[in-house]
């Protein structure tokens, strides 16, 4: 008599060993931000993020912090994101 190792699978269709190798798929939104990041509106608010980053850095104590100027920036880009990216989803 000879022994099988057998697995129960629960009605579900046995998986092959070999991977198929997938292809890679590339985030449309990352190529999105890029552009809008280069806009002149985004371009002005990311300038002021990296102005108050500067102005913060240089002080040893300052109880300022930069979250008006992230947000605007975030909220600039986002902005022109959301205009562009529902047309290159398939």
């Amino acid at each position: 008599m000879v022994f099988e190792d057998k697995m129960i699978t629960n009605g579900e269709p046995e998986e092959e060993e070999e991977e198929e190798e997938e292809e890679d798929l590339v985030d449309p939104l990352d190529a999105i931000r890029q552009k809008c990041e280069e806009t002149e509106h985004c371009v002005h608010a990311h300038e002021r993020l990296e102005a108050c980053e500067t102005r913060v850095g240089s002080r040893s104590e300052t109880a300022e912090d930069c979250t008006e100027e992230l947000l605007d920036f975030l909220h600039a880009r986002d902005h022109c994101v959301a205009h562009k990216l529902f047309h290159s989803l398939k």
